[in-house]
C-alpha cells in the first residue's frame, strides 16, 4: 500500500470528524489509532476504511494520562525522552514504569 498521506490527503472537513473503532484497514481490524503507512497515528472515519481518515489527537482512544511517571520523573505533557525515533509519546496509565502502556502523540499539540 502507498503511504497514506500521498494516497489520501487530509481534507479539512475530516479534521473534526469522529474516529470509528474498531475499523478494518487492509485485512486487519484495529481498535485504536495506528501508524500503518504513516509517520503519525491516524484513524478511519468508516468501519471499513474507504479513504476517509484523520490524524489522531490526545482525545482519541486510547487517551494519554497526565501526569505520568517515567524513569523517576513526572510528565505533564507528551515527551520525546527515550523514544529512538525522536517522536513524542505519552503514557496510557499513571505509571509507565509499571504498566509499559503508551501511544505516540499527535503531530499537532493536542
Amino acid at each position: 500500500m502507498e503511504f497514506i498521506v500521498r494516497a489520501h490527503p487530509l481534507l479539512p472537513e475530516f479534521v473534526n470528524s469522529t474516529c470509528v473503532f474498531p475499523f478494518t484497514y487492509g485485512d486487519m481490524i484495529y481498535h485504536n489509532c495506528i501508524s500503518v503507512h504513516s509517520s503519525y497515528d491516524w484513524c478511519s472515519l468508516d468501519k471499513n476504511f474507504q479513504g476517509r481518515w484523520r490524524y489522531c489527537t490526545g482525545k482519541d482512544p486510547p487517551v494519554c494520562i497526565f501526569p505520568f511517571v517515567f524513569k523517576k520523573k513526572y510528565f505533564h505533557r507528551c515527551t520525546k525522552e527515550s523514544y529512538i525515533l525522536n517522536r513524542s509519546w505519552c503514557s496510557l496509565t499513571k505509571n509507565y514504569n509499571e504498566d509499559r502502556k503508551w501511544k505516540q502523540c499527535s503531530p499537532y499539540n493536542f
